[in-house]
């Protein structure tokens, strides 16, 4: 088996993924065609973009995503507002934001750290928790940048988009496609549960 492209993330629920399917559109009318959508269907919270991995490597990679979930307890994400790398008004990187609690963070850093032990290098940048909903082609102009830094101002007002669950990890594949990206879950990993007397958001 060649090796494979894969990533850790957050699924989302089908109605987040819905309601974030309308932000797109309704960018999409106000953007020019410079910018690279994500599917709706493919958007997720990345923990951890491994790159390509050795299928050598994959079980050693299910164990440390089946021994995680067992230290890690599940909890919730709010996802509101819009914006953009590097900022918003020199847009490259389209976003919703996302309000984390720290378990996340936790979640997050334990993973970083036990897949640097496979080999896998730690980001840069710290962990910066977001839904990335498109990309501006390295080709567009400065004029179509501006369209686009003008549509995200016009659509700031997007307030909260939803609240969406942390109750698994996925190791995802994905397959670099003319039509798109598509992800196959590979191994899912169920975080433990939280005492049944205590609230089911935090």
């Amino acid at each position: 088996m060649d090796a494979i492209r894969a990533f850790i993330a957050i699924p989302l629920p089908v109605e987040i993924r819905n309601r974030l399917g309308m932000i797109i559109e309704q960018l999409q009318r106000k953007t020019p065609p410079v910018v690279r959508w994500v599917a709706p269907e493919n958007i997720h919270l990345t923990l951890k973009f491994l790159g390509s991995i050795s299928p050598g490597n994959l079980d050693h990679l299910k164990q440390v995503l089946a021994s995680e979930a067992t230290h890690h307890t599940a909890s919730s994400l709010c996802l509101e507002g819009l914006g953009a790398f590097p900022n918003r008004n020199r847009p490259r990187v389209l976003w919703v934001g996302v309000k984390a609690p720290p378990a996340l963070f936790e979640l997050q850093q334990s993973i970083d750290r036990e897949t640097a032990r496979l080999g896998y290098p730690s980001e840069e940048r710290g962990f910066s928790p977001h839904l990335t909903l498109g990309r501006i082609s390295p080709h567009a102009s400065p004029g179509e940048v501006r369209q686009v830094a003008e549509a995200l101002a016009a659509c700031s007002q997007v307030g909260e988009v939803g609240i969406a669950p942390v109750a698994e990890i996925i190791l995802f594949r994905s397959d670099l496609n003319p039509g798109g990206a598509v992800y196959t879950p590979l191994f899912k990993a169920r975080l433990k549960t939280k005492n049944p007397l205590s609230s089911s958001v935090s």
